[in-house]
């Protein structure tokens, strides 16, 4: 990689040269490549199809498209048909589950300290989230995306024993991400295959927890504003330098909150969407002009590689 952005042009200033950062990451996915790329809040066909459009205007490669309103908000014919156009060109699609503590009667989370946030309340809600994840991979999907550490060991222990489909990934929520190493390598251990941490990580906290698990990250380069809105573009290089293998996600600070989606945010929603994909393209831009793009995974790669897991018990 060349200099970092606006370096060489200090150094010819006569300003001391950038210390050392953190140590950079050896982990790979299995193809050997470094990064790979997501575009979130993909509510929907209407929101696929233009999020489609926009990637193929701008050349923007993309790897996974995630959904956070839920299984439960799509129709069975609403996910065949975004299951069937990612098939098509090679996109991995990951859709939300629930439901979930924040669409609850419980209210602790709508308390100042947010009470047990996303999870899954009670035996109910976890049965209804595996009720969620059956339905899902019955109609095609591959990746479903998790907020509860309860429902990712039991959806871990269906995949282990055959009522899940074997190739079936599980990410974690940007809501519950961990913030250490150790709790990032918990998660690890419940059967996530790709895990969110929140985006004001600093790049030596990044190459903490990567001393620590081979786990892919996932990552808002620019992180919606109830997440805190931070704009992390000019560090994407040291991002992947620091966090491989990592899922850069293009999120986006002020727009619309449109959870959960339906026609009357259709048109924001779509907006929006289109808007991802072309921050996507600024960052790309960026890891091109200074020398970063070249170790991402091919087009259609989805596989996590070999993680650590806790052990199944038998009875599964």
């Amino acid at each position: 990689m060349s200099d970092l952005p606006g370096e060489a042009a200090l150094r010819d200033l006569g300003l001391p040269a950038r210390g050392e950062g953190p140590a950079g990451s050896t982990a790979r996915f299995p193809d050997s490549g470094s990064w790979r790329t997501e575009i979130p809040s993909v509510e929907g066909p209407a929101v696929l199809q233009g999020v489609l459009a926009e990637i193929e205007r701008l050349d923007v490669p993309v790897h996974r498209v995630s959904q956070g309103s839920g299984v439960w908000m799509l129709t069975d014919a609403e996910i065949t048909e975004m299951v069937g156009a990612c098939a098509e060109r090679g996109i991995e699609l990951c859709l939300f589950l629930g439901p979930r503590g924040t669409w609850d009667i419980g209210g602790s989370v709508r308390s100042d300290s947010g009470g047990a946030g996303l999870r899954a309340r009670g035996r109910d809600q976890l049965a209804q989230c595996v009720a969620e994840a059956e339905r899902a991979a019955a109609l095609g999907v591959r990746c479903l995306l998790v907020a509860d550490e309860g429902v990712l060991w039991t959806l871990h222990q269906m995949r282990a024993g055959g009522r899940l489909p074997a190739d079936t990934t599980f990410k974690v929520s940007a809501l519950v991400g961990p913030v250490n190493p150790i709790a990032y390598g918990i998660w690890e251990g419940l059967g996530a295959d790709s895990i969110n941490v929140p985006s004001d990580l600093t790049l030596h906290q990044l190459a903490e927890i990567r001393q620590v698990s081979a786990c892919p990250v996932d990552f808002y380069i620019e992180a919606p504003d109830d997440l805190g809105g931070f704009v992390r573009l000019y560090e994407a290089a040291e991002l992947v330098r620091c966090g491989a293998p990592i899922y850069l996600k293009f999120g986006l600070r002020n727009a619309a909150s449109v959870y959960p989606v339906g026609r009357h945010l259709r048109d924001v929603a779509v907006a929006s969407g289109r808007e991802r994909v072309r921050r996507g393209r600024l960052v790309l831009d960026l890891l091109q002009r200074y020398g970063a793009d070249a170790a991402m995974s091919p087009l259609g790669s989805r596989e996590p590689g070999n993680l650590v897991r806790f052990p199944v018990p038998v009875t599964v």
